[in-house]
């Protein structure tokens, strides 16, 4: 053999020498990303890969102690962890391992998830066109939340260098610190389990566990199943047990098959098993088509006695807040129209009366029925929504806005559409006038869904939790009782004749009616700029503007030739679409929710509220949004009053705010689980660790709002003559 082949033979020996022994310059370890509260590095079960082989590596953290991140599902709060790979083509990794979780306390809320040490094993496949002597670099961007009293999001960027051989090598350690926490993984059951209705609570059947098994604990995957801070009690039946389960207040099943976790200890040794369990089908319907009446138990912190609303108390309650809601602030720019059609009505006909009267009532049905097959719907399918759902959305504030405004500069004359006033005598049974009647009814509703009236929001949380059919039954009796004063009005002549005779004063009362026009359209647009931002208020201009061009066009091609009116109507067709996708594109809601005042209010988070009261705070909380001119109303009346203030102050009472402007399925759920479908919602919180709140009433005073500090700071309650 030469030189020449002497030397390759040990240059190849060489190389394979390092390829199969532990690299100095490659570690199983990647470069840890540290916080106060978690250390967290990617390790490898491998120091060298071998092609079509898979192994295990695991995301390890290392919590703080009082700190805890989150399972798959994270419990009444929280987030999971996630792992965002970037591997190199043919390679692929699998999903997380997850290890069973334990229940964290957080009262009064139990959180899913994981303290001191864990890993969470991924699995990596090597392609069978690896190439030895070449590197895999594992990537992996990483976020998880990290929680005590508060909670931190936090994100890491990992990376492994793994030589690739012809064999494989171990890294002992990281792979028997990997492979005892995949043999602790939860193994699936050996039995099928069963959830099946029992009363208002949930029964899920373990026939495959003994009566020896203690600590016995269910955790699902779904987070809209059950309570998770409710006790899991245990019967014995037969060879098995059996869990009782109390229902989420947002109780929804879609498949006729859910799966968890079950843990336990037997004993003395803890054991997990992956579920899956059928479930009973009424269970299943109820929750594809809204629960049905006593399926669903909504949890609210204190008793109430809306809480135990009957279909008839609903329905009582609905009539009673749509009667309310007439005299509610963000309806009124649509009584000044109620009252312009009185004195029209005034002059005509009883038959002709009575019909404007039930046209008006079929307008607000046939409008609330639609709001109410939409909010159903979405709930269907998963959305959080509730009353006043749709002015969350920019594009439909900005779309409201230029309704008004166009509206305003009609009463002013700028523009007629329709019959004027002076000849409504003879324009009543017109279609016109007919049709009039039935859009100002359903343009009533959609301006009153700001606004949440006394009764209201008690039959609104009610209904959303009911079947279809029940909860549309609620949303009809808030229609009638919205409807009921101008239908009353309308087969009650008598007082219509009490009205003075048309003349100028129904001029000047039409010209006066367009200025609160023009103020709830400034109010929407202010709404747009808080959900959207400076270009939220862009588009609303722009909107106002495109839609008084359009105006102006129609108005002048009246009687133009053919030509002429195709070549307007193309032009407003191109300025409708144009200013539409504009709008669309522009107004997107803000990532976050408003700022907070500095030193007075606080972002609201259940977290913080368990915080506070372990501190001897009482707290009040505000959900609130932009849109609610009844929230506003109250802000504005009194909680902005000194009295307030220096009364919340002296008992060091902590203000939160729960801003819903924008959507938020956390916000949502919080106001489903106090019996609430909609904003505003008041809660109060004694100075004691893990109390339950007491639920102010939706219209504040002064008076009310320093005794319920007074109550939740354990202060003799005084009256508003000794203060």
């Amino acid at each position: 053999m030469g030189d020449r082949s002497v030397n390759r033979f040990l240059r190849q020996g060489l190389l394979a020498l390092a390829l199969l022994a532990p690299a100095a310059g490659f570690a199983a370890e990647s470069t840890a990303v540290t916080s106060p509260r978690l250390t967290a590095t990617l390790i490898s079960s491998r120091n060298t890969v071998q092609p079509g082989e898979r192994f295990q590596v695991a995301l390890k953290q290392k919590i703080a102690k009082g700190w805890h991140t989150y399972w798959v599902n994270p419990g009444d709060s929280g987030e999971a962890t996630k792992l965002d790979w970037t591997l190199p083509e043919g390679f692929s990794a699998g999903e997380i391992q997850w290890p069973a979780p334990k229940a964290i306390p957080f009262p009064p809320l139990v959180n899913f998830g994981f303290e001191g040490v864990v890993l969470l094993p991924v699995e990596i496949t090597v392609p069978e066109t690896a190439r030895p002597g070449e590197t895999l670099s594992l990537k992996a961007s990483a976020t998880w939340l990290v929680c005590e009293k508060i909670c931190i999001p936090e994100e890491g960027l990992f990376t492994l260098d793994l030589p690739i051989g012809p064999a494989a090598v171990v890294d002992e350690q990281a792979q028997q610190r990997i492979e005892a926490v995949r043999a602790g993984l939860p193994q699936p059951a050996q039995f099928k389990a069963k959830l099946t209705a029992d009363g208002d609570r949930l029964a899920l059947a373990l026939p495959g566990i003994g009566k020896a098994a203690t600590e016995l604990r269910f955790f699902p995957l779904s987070d809209t199943l059950i309570d998770h801070a409710a006790p899991q009690s245990v019967a014995a039946e037969g060879g098995g047990a059996t869990l009782q389960l109390a229902r989420s207040s947002a109780f929804k099943v879609t498949k006729p098959e859910l799966s968890g976790v079950v843990t336990y200890r037997e004993g003395g040794v803890p054991r997990a098993l992956t579920l899956a369990a059928d479930v009973e089908p009424a269970l299943v319907t109820a929750a594809a088509e809204g629960s049905p009446s006593g399926s669903a138990v909504v949890r609210a912190p204190v008793p109430l006695p809306e809480s135990d609303l009957t279909l008839w108390a609903a329905l009582a309650f609905a009539f009673a807040g749509g009667l309310i809601l007439n005299l509610m602030p963000c309806v009124l720019p649509v009584l000044f129209i109620k009252a312009l059609g009185f004195a029209q009505l005034a002059q005509a006909n009883r038959a002709e009366v009575r019909e404007q009267g039930l046209l008006f009532l079929c307008g607000v049905v046939a409008t609330f029925l639609v709001l109410a097959g939409i909010v159903i719907g979405l709930g269907a399918f998963g959305a959080s929504v509730g009353w006043g759902f749709q002015l969350q959305s920019p594009p439909v504030v900005i779309a409201l806005a230029v309704i008004m405004a166009l509206i305003g500069f009609n009463l002013l004359g700028a523009f007629e559409v329709g019959t004027s006033v002076q000849g409504v005598g003879h324009g009543l049974a017109s279609s016109g006038g007919r049709m009039g009647a039935f859009m100002t009814g359903a343009l009533a509703v959609i301006v009153a869904t700001p606004c949440t009236a006394p009764f209201m929001g008690a039959a609104m949380g009610y209904a959303l939790t009911q079947a279809p059919a029940i909860a549309l039954s609620v949303f009809f009796a808030l229609a009638l009782g919205f409807a009921f004063p101008v239908v009353a009005l309308s087969f009650a002549p008598g007082w219509l004749r009490l009205l003075p005779k048309p003349g100028r004063w129904m001029v000047i009362l039409k010209q006066a009616f367009a200025f609160p026009m023009f103020a709830t359209a400034i109010w929407l647009i202010w709404v747009a700029s808080v959900q959207a931002g400076p270009m939220g208020v862009l588009a609303a201009l722009v909107a106002v503007l495109a839609a008084g061009f359009l105006v102006w066009l129609l108005g002048i091609s009246r009687g133009a030739g053919g030509r002429a009116r195709l070549a307007s109507s193309v032009i407003a067709l191109l300025v409708a679409v144009g200013a539409g996708a504009f709008v669309v594109q522009s107004a997107v809601p803000s990532a976050g929710p408003s700022e907070a005042r500095a030193g007075e209010i606080e972002a609201w988070s259940p977290e913080r509220v368990a915080a506070l009261q372990a501190q001897g705070r009482p707290v009040f909380v505000n959900f609130t949004a932009a849109w609610c001119i009844t929230c506003l109303a109250n802000e504005r009346v009194s909680l902005s009053r000194q009295e307030v203030k220096d009364a919340f102050a002296s008992l060091k009472v902590a203000y939160l705010k729960a801003d819903w402007t924008n959507r938020d399925k956390l916000i949502a759920q919080t106001l489903a689980e106090h019996g609430r479908a909609g904003v505003p919602l008041y809660l109060f919180y004694p100075a004691s660790k893990g109390a339950q709140a007491e639920i102010l009433p939706q219209l504040l005073t002064t008076d009310m709002l320093i005794t319920a500090a007074e109550r939740a700071a354990g202060r003799e309650v005084k009256t508003a003559a000794s203060r």
